[in-house]
């Protein structure tokens, strides 16, 4: 939570200790002149130890000054790991969607684990179902790397996606150079 400072006008005492802007000393002064020195460089007289004596005042843009604050105490997003069900019966447009969903948690950062429970009989064909992962997982590739291949686990086939570094953001790729060679008809 942010400390409430005065600035400016809101300083009423007899005399205070003004710091300019860079850090150094310039006295001990009404804060009438430090506001006028203050309002001379387009910036704010702030109270930062009102309980030294007489208190000290800096030289800042209190704005920006608040705005560096509130970028400190900001929470860092944790990265956590989606977990995203599936069954081999699962509809196409079902997984067009659950794709969907594992997109928008890489672009957020996360982590996404894709387990594919299976039953009875449909263990007898894994083969198939890591295929059928491995095709899912190729979609996600511009988003994300895979860190666990689709592997039997317990009573499914299961496999991990991490977000690339840069996820998210636009990648820009090289023109291809021309190499004045003959043009091969296709």
């Amino acid at each position: 939570m942010e400390e409430r400072r005065r600035i400016n006008e809101q300083i009423r005492i007899a005399q205070v200790m003004v710091i300019d802007e860079s850090g150094n000393p310039l006295g001990v002064m009404a804060p009438e002149e430090g506001r006028r020195i203050a309002f001379e460089r387009g910036m704010d007289l702030v109270e930062v130890a009102p309980n030294n004596r007489p208190p000290v005042c800096k030289i800042m843009d209190y704005g920006r000054f608040r705005y560096e604050q509130r970028k400190k105490h900001k929470k860092q997003h944790q990265a956590e790991t989606k977990i995203l069900k599936l069954r081999p019966k699962t509809d196409p447009h079902d997984l067009e969607t659950k794709l969907r969903h594992a997109r928008g948690f890489l672009e957020d950062g996360d982590r996404v684990r894709f387990i594919v429970r299976m039953r009875g009989r449909e263990k007898a064909v894994t083969e198939r179902w890591e295929a059928q992962l491995n095709v899912l997982l190729s979609k996600l590739a511009d988003l994300g790397v895979v860190t666990q291949k689709p592997t039997l686990e317990g009573g499914g086939v299961c496999a991990t996606v991490e977000p690339k570094k840069n996820a998210g953001k636009p990648v820009e790729y090289a023109e291809p150079e021309d190499d004045d060679g003959p043009d091969d008809p296709v």
